[in-house]
This record gives C-alpha cells, structure tokens and sequence, in this order.
C-alpha cells in the first residue's frame, strides 16, 4: 500500500506546475508513512510515499530506476506472484538489485511491455516512464482493487492515487452536476466520473500510454463470459476446486515481511479466510469491531466462535456511540471527494486500531458480488423463479406501507425490504437494478437538485453503467454490474481510503481473477437457490466452519445512524450543514425538500431517511471544506 502522483508536461506551461509535486506527495503521507520519493525531468515528475511491506530495505524505495536510468516506475500494490515472475526473468538473463515486486514488475514490462499485465496476480495502480521513448505507461488492477485519478488538458496531464494530491496542482475544480445527481441517488460518485468534471477515474482493467500530446486509454481484462456447457458439471468437483482455488489465494497474500492478520466479523466470507489462513500461519491475529451500546448491529459473538474454532489470536474493538463519534469527523476530514456509505466509519476505526498492531490485513471482500451474497441477489431470483411469491407480496403490498419501516429494528428493517421487493418487482430488470443500488430514485434526486442537469449527458452516463442490460442474462447480468459498478465505486472504494488513510494494507483473496474467472463460469444455480445465498460457497466450507455462522442473518458492516443524526449531529445539520442560508447560498440542493428530508428522519417511520440524511451530510461537510 503506498501512494503515487505525477505530471507529464506537454510545453513550458504545463511544467510549471511541476513545481507542486511535492505538495502532492505531502497529501500522500497517510499512505506511505515510512518513506518519501520523487524523481524530476524536464517534463515528467513522478512522486511516491511508501508503506514498506516487502524487502523494507531502502532499496525498496520509489521512485526506482533500471536500465542506466532509462525506465522509472512509481507503483502502489502488490504483486503476489513475484516471485516465480522473478525466476522466470532470471532465466531469461535478468539481475536484480532487491527482493522487491517492484523491480520484478518494472523488469516484466521492460520484457513484455503491457502483455505484462496479463501475467499479474495482484492488485495495482502505477505509473513507468520510459526516458527513451519519452512515454508514460499507467495500469490499474482488473477490479480497482487500487485507484487510480488523472486529469488532463492542452498543457498536462497529471495522475494520482487520491484526489487531495490531484487538486494540489491546483487544476480547476468545476463540480460535475450530473456526477452530484447520481451521487444523490447511490451515495457515491459513478465511475470514471468524479465530483470534478474534469477529473477521472482509471476504469478497472484498463491501461493508459501517454505520448506525443496523446493519451491513449485501451481495456487489457474483462470477466469471461460464462461456458453455457458448465450447466453440466458436477457440483461436488467444484466446490471442491473452489476450496482449493482459495487455499492458494489465501496462501499467496500471507507473503510479506512485516506481520499479517486478519479481519473476522463472523459473517461466511471473512471466517472462509480466516479458516484457510489459520492453516499456514500458528496463531493468527484477527480483529473485529462490535457496537456496546447498539447490540442489534453487534455480531462479535459469532467472530469469537470462528476465533475459537481456528485458535487465532483474536482482538475484539469494542466500541460505544461515543467511541464511533470521536472519530468522526477526523474520518471526513480525510474524505477528498463525497462518499456516503455510513460502513465508513466502523471500518476506519477497525483500520486505525489493528493498524497499531499489524500492517497488512485480509479480508471478505468481494465474495458478495461474485457468489450473489446481497438481498437484491436474492430478490431477483426470487422475481424470476417463484412467480407466485412475487404475486402474493404485491397483494400484501397495501399492508407493508402502513407498517413502520426503519433499518434500526428487525422488523422494521423486514418491511422496508419487503417495500423494496414489492416496488423492483413492477419494474424491467434495469430499472429495478438501479434502483435496489441506491437510497433514491431518479424523480426523488431530481426534487432535491436546486437546478436542472444535463439530461443528455446522463442518460449516457447511465446507459454505460448499465449496457450489460441490454443482453439481460438474469443475476449474471446483475452480479456482472455489481462488479463494475458497486464493487469498485462503494466497496473497494471504502476499504482503499480508510485503510489507507490508517497506513494498512488490505489484501482481498476472493478478487484473484482466478477465482473471479471460475465463478462466473459457474452456472447461476450454484450460486443462489430457494433456500440460500453464496451457495456453493456455504456448503464447499460447511463442514469446515462453526454450523452457528450458518444460523444467523445478514446485517451488513452498519452503523446506528439514527440515534446519531436526531440526537449528538442534530445541531451540526440544522444550524450549520443544513441551514437555510448556507443551503440557498450553496444553490445545489433544494431546502424546502431537505427540510421534507429532515421531518421523515424524526417521524416514526423513517424508512431510508437516515441514510439519505448522512450522505448529504457527508456532500455537505466535503463542499465546505473544498469550496468554501
């Protein structure tokens, strides 16, 4: 885990603005907090902050150079399989000066150039000049493990891992409306657009080349399509290849020279991990999080089952409401673009204190998405297998709006998913993807925009994000947007900035494209039936793991927003983030129906209230910091 920036100057112009990459590697600190580096030509700089994990010496510091100093890289990642790419350049004639993955990397695209990527099993976004060829090359991993933001013009063209070392060199920030209607709706800005118009995002599994004035962008992954002939494997031999692929996944994220744990919320993904971790390493160190005073969304009891089970070495960060909210707002202050998913908050706090104990960590993420693990996974196999189901909730649906809806309470939180199913289940399966993703419709977000957007402009954007739909193929369709859309902008989003910003690296087993690439070969009926969820997943490990995990429901990584929001934050939105005369100034959003917003969140049925309330708060708090 580290961070990288730079510029390629095009004339004299775009090298004055050089002279700011310093300031932009300072922005990085977080990241990197064990070493600093840049390297500067006539027209390229490069910058990079360090987070040492393997061969800590200095010769693994960056910028690093080879070749009589033709070549530079700047890389943030890891490439797992380093080592037998090391032995395969060394039988080619290669030396090297480190036990780095950097050099081994920097060597591999010297031989291959960007065929290398195919060779990679990691995650990654850098950056390689090539003096000789006056050429910048820049990669991100297949599924945006790592990000990676660029911006360009006539005189520029500028790259950088966060956006607050992009704004340091000081290139215009001209808020992108339709990016803040979209936000409106998901919580998050949607790839490979940002807040800032003309600031974007690397799409996953992409590359760029930079040369001559030319910024040349071309895709070198997508997942595979599915091998219809797959229907008739057996089951068993997968589940079994399945524990197999994963024990080799896990395996190979243990390597590094400073201590590896664990995260383990008790949930299936994260107890799979810590199973096959506790197999290569004696005593493993996992953490998780629970809520004292919140006991509906404290699942540390099943952690400790799965602790207890593998022997590992087992810390639980056992937090109150004011535990949470002293690090609030040191959380947002962190945040360089809006981002609104509340699980921000547990998950910084559970970085910030296994940080202090070790620097690189594993966890679940990204089983959801490839095993169909979500609710709306399960809804939509219920809408296009059991048509009886379907019917017999839209004749309950009169019942359901009477009844309270609130994500704070068991049956409250029944009644809005049931809403929620009722209402996907009267739309095409597009439509009813986008809206299970967000907290808003699309007229709901038009009525809090104070002004129009571009109509035009967004219905492309939306068209893009949801072109798999056009060949809609049932949850392969849906699990395959997931992966583009709620993976990379929402999840691996989260885990990348809080982590970072805690100095931690988070390793993710389940995104090996080996795995990814199997199970979307998978026929969807291993994944989701009548009974289960991640099916194949469940039962490849049931005899493995504790059969209480097995029992208990899916809640999620949340946070109890409502108590906070009417109680301890009341003051912060209604004098100050919310007020009428900072709203009306701002001209964005609608104060008459951010006031609606505000009586919904003190009613007694709230429904998405709280979450809608918190993203604004979130876009609120981000604008005054940015643009006031």
């Amino acid at each position: 885990m580290c961070g990288i920036t730079g510029i390629v100057a095009y004339n004299q112009i775009g090298s004055f603005y050089m002279i700011n990459l310093a300031k932009s590697i300072e922005k990085l600190s977080k990241r990197g907090p064990d070493s600093r580096g840049s390297y500067v030509s006539d027209r390229v700089a490069l910058g990079h902050r360090r987070l040492s994990i393997i061969d800590t010496s200095y010769q693994g510091n960056q910028p690093m150079t080879v070749a009589n100093e033709r070549y530079h890289i700047v890389f943030n990642g890891e490439i797992f399989n380093y080592k037998a790419l090391r032995q395969e350049l060394l039988n080619k004639g290669y030396s090297f000066n480190s036990d780095t993955d950097t050099e081994v990397l920097l060597k591999l695209y010297i031989d291959k150039k960007e065929a290398c990527l195919n060779d990679l099993i990691g995650f990654f976004a850098f950056a390689i000049f090539d003096k000789e060829e006056n050429s910048v090359f820049l990669a991100r991993d297949r599924f945006g493990i790592k990000p990676l933001l660029y911006y360009v013009d006539e005189d520029k063209f500028i790259f950088a891992s966060e956006m607050k070392a992009l704004l340091s060199y000081n290139i215009p920030k001209d808020i992108d409306e339709v990016s803040i209607f979209q936000y409106l709706q998901y919580n998050y800005t949607v790839s490979p657009h940002t807040i800032y118009r003309n600031v974007k995002k690397l799409e996953e599994g992409h590359y760029i080349l930079v040369k001559d004035k030319q910024v040349k962008k071309k895709s070198y992954y997508s997942i595979p399509s599915a091998n219809n002939s797959l229907a008739a494997y057996d089951y068993e031999s997968k589940k079994k290849e399945l524990i197999t692929l994963l024990d080799e996944a896990v395996e190979i994220r243990l390597n590094a020279d400073v201590p590896v744990g664990a995260f383990l919320s008790g949930g299936i993904d994260s107890s799979v991990i810590v199973a096959l971790a506790s197999r290569h390493v004696s005593n493993l160190n996992t953490f998780s999080i629970g809520f004292k005073d919140e006991p509906f969304f404290d699942e540390t009891k099943y952690a400790e089952i799965v602790s207890k089970k593998f022997n590992t070495n087992h810390t639980v960060f056992s937090l109150t409401n004011n535990d949470l909210l002293s690090d609030l707002f040191e959380m947002l202050d962190y945040m360089d673009e809006p981002f609104g998913d509340s699980s921000c908050l547990p998950f910084y706090i559970l970085s910030k204190r296994t940080s202090g104990q070790v620097k690189v960590a594993l966890s679940g993420d990204g089983a959801d998405e490839i095993f169909g693990g979500y609710n709306k996974h399960k809804a939509e196999y219920q809408i296009l297998n059991n048509t009886a189901l379907t019917s017999l909730m839209k004749v309950f649906d009169p019942v359901y709006q009477l009844l309270p809806k609130s994500r704070n309470g068991l049956l409250g939180d029944k009644v809005r998913q049931l809403l929620r199913y009722s209402e996907g289940s009267k739309m095409s399966p597009r439509e009813r993807y986008s809206r299970w993703c967000g907290f808003l419709g699309e007229k709901d977000a038009q009525t809090f925009m104070s002004g129009s957007i571009d109509q035009v402009e967004y219905e492309s954007r939306k068209n893009q994000s949801l072109r798999l739909f056009k060949n809609y193929n049932g949850l392969d369709t849906v699990l395959r947007t997931d992966m583009e859309q709620v993976l990379v902008n929402d999840m691996l989003y989260k885990v990348d900035l809080m982590s970072s910003s805690n100095g931690l690296e988070i390793r993710v087993p389940f995104l090996d494209h080996r795995i990814v690439n199997f199970a979307f070969d998978l026929p969807s009926n291993f994944k989701i039936d009548n009974s289960q969820r991640k099916k194949i997943l469940k039962d490849a490990f049931q005899e493995i793991l504790p059969s209480e995990i097995y029992k208990r429901s899916k809640k999620g990584f949340e946070v109890p927003l409502l108590n906070w929001l009417k109680t301890d934050l009341k003051a912060l939105i209604e004098t100050n983030l919310f007020s009428q005369n900072f709203i009306e100034e701002q001209n964005i959003f609608s104060y008459p129906e951010i006031q609606k917003l505000l009586k919904m969140l003190n009613s007694k049925d709230p429904v998405d209230a709280p979450g809608r309330v918190w993203g604004l708060l979130v876009f609120q708090y981000w604008y005054k910091k940015y643009h006031n």
